[in-house]
């Protein structure tokens, strides 16, 4: 009698490439009241007059280039990923994604029927980094999903697994094989703006208040992307012995003109090659699966511009992904949180 099942949460793909799709899948995302922070009406006014008369034109031919037989690469590799991890764990486990298919809604239906005697869903933010555009979207959808078809289940949630051993060993290990003499390592994470690491401070008084605030110490590190990518970078970094001088971090994906958190990706690859560096190896540690923003973003436009500003060698290093040693690291921490 099953007492527990597990549901793994991605962020979405558009159904198909084509425009119409890609609209109906940007007009969810950017409507969330997590992604773009503003009270409704302004929210409404942003994203459909300001964004996508002209954004989905854009991503619809970005997709476009990526899109593959299985259809989006996100959704392919997650559901192959479902299909690897599912046999090392004791609970049964399903898929689901914030926006569009397939919904959290649904998942949570399918579950709740197939095992009316189900106590307890352990869910799993596929992030390893706290933001409330990633984090807490998925957990406040699943909670208000759940409550609305079985209110009597508990949720369990696994927390941002940014400096957990079993995730930094998994990055360490992907990263190693491209690492060579004279080449830089530049850890490029999604970018968010600077007002929802304010939000989500828990203190109200440290993020981008405190001088160096990343570092001292902080109740507000629990729920503060910056902090978190900064340790992701220093843990991986000691991991692989890196020198001091050939890495550094860059956020990435930056959308409209408030300030977002610094250094940008596009311009820091600048500032590498201003240091001599010729030679790259970008890792996207934010990502657990290969997506538009790393296979389009970072492997075409970001490689385009490292050439076109007088860089030779780019190589990207690919996310975990159904890497063996993914699936069994990233399985034994949900088994210890479900135990």
């Amino acid at each position: 009698m099953t007492k527990n099942a597990i549901l793994f949460v991605n962020l979405g793909s558009p159904k198909s490439p084509e425009l119409a799709d890609v609209k109906t899948y940007l007009k969810e995302f950017l409507m969330d009241k997590y992604v773009i922070d503003a009270v409704y009406p302004l929210r409404w006014f942003i994203v459909n007059k300001l964004i996508l008369p002209k954004r989905p034109k854009e991503s619809s031919a970005a997709y476009k280039t990526i899109w593959t037989e299985d259809g989006s690469p996100l959704i392919s590799i997650s559901k192959k990923f479902l299909e690897k991890i599912s046999p090392t764990l004791k609970d049964p486990a399903y898929l689901a994604m914030r926006y569009q298919d397939p919904s959290i809604q649904i998942v949570l239906s399918e579950i709740c029927k197939s095992h009316p005697n189900l106590k307890t869903i352990t869910l799993c933010p596929m992030y390893p980094h706290y933001a409330m555009s990633s984090v807490t979207t998925v957990v406040e959808k699943t909670k208000n999903d759940l409550k609305k078809i079985n209110p009597s289940i508990q949720l369990k949630i696994i927390p941002p697994f940014y400096n957990n051993p079993k995730y930094i060993a998994s990055l360490s290990r992907s990263l190693t094989p491209y690492l060579k003499p004279n080449a830089y390592v530049l850890f490029s994470y999604h970018g968010l703006p600077e007002r929802h690491l304010m939000k989500t401070d828990t203190t109200g008084s440290h993020c981008l208040k405190v001088n160096n605030c990343c570092e001292v110490p902080s109740d507000a590190h629990k729920t503060c992307y910056f902090h978190q990518i900064k340790q992701t970078t220093a843990l991986v970094a000691q991991s692989c012995q890196l020198k001091e001088g050939q890495f550094s971090f860059a956020c990435q994906s930056r959308l409209g003109k408030d300030p977002w958190i610094k250094p940008y990706t596009d311009l820091e690859i600048v500032e590498i090659i201003k240091k001599g560096f010729k030679n790259i190896v970008v890792i996207s540690p934010s990502f657990v699966a290969d997506c538009l923003e790393t296979i389009e973003e970072l492997g075409d436009r970001l490689r385009s511009d490292w050439t076109k500003n007088g860089g030779e060698s780019f190589d990207l290093v690919p996310c975990l992904n159904t890497e063996d040693h993914w699936i069994e690291n990233f399985s034994d921490l949900v088994k210890e949180t479900v135990s």
